[in-house]
């Protein structure tokens, strides 16, 4: 499964789908280690077709960047069932961010 762009608009229908565990990724593109994590967050989104991916843009999508209190990113976020299961900021490697979809 590919990354989803997430927005104010379709957040609430992939925040509610709770068979499924959500990783967020709020970034920017100005962000060097957004830049960095990207590539492994798009592998997780090939890798784990249980888990929905979805990217937010924080300069686009602030109010959703407020509401989970993002202040630094990147910042990953794993919901399950429309709850912060997992939350970490900064780059980190992929088994730092597959061992955030086991919580």
């Amino acid at each position: 499964m590919s990354e989803i762009t997430v927005t104010k608009a379709n957040f609430d229908a992939l925040k509610n789908q709770s068979e499924k565990k959500v990783l967020l990724d709020f970034w920017a593109s100005w962000c060097g280690p957004c830049r960095m994590v990207a590539p492994i967050v798009a592998e997780i989104a090939e890798t784990h077709p249980e888990v929905i991916v979805g990217k937010v843009n924080v300069d686009e999508e602030l109010e959703l960047a407020r509401a989970y209190g993002i202040v630094s990113i990147p910042t990953l976020i794993v919901l399950k069932n429309g709850q912060v299961a997992a939350k970490a900021v900064g780059y980190m490697p992929k088994k730092d961010i597959e061992a955030l979809l086991d919580k």
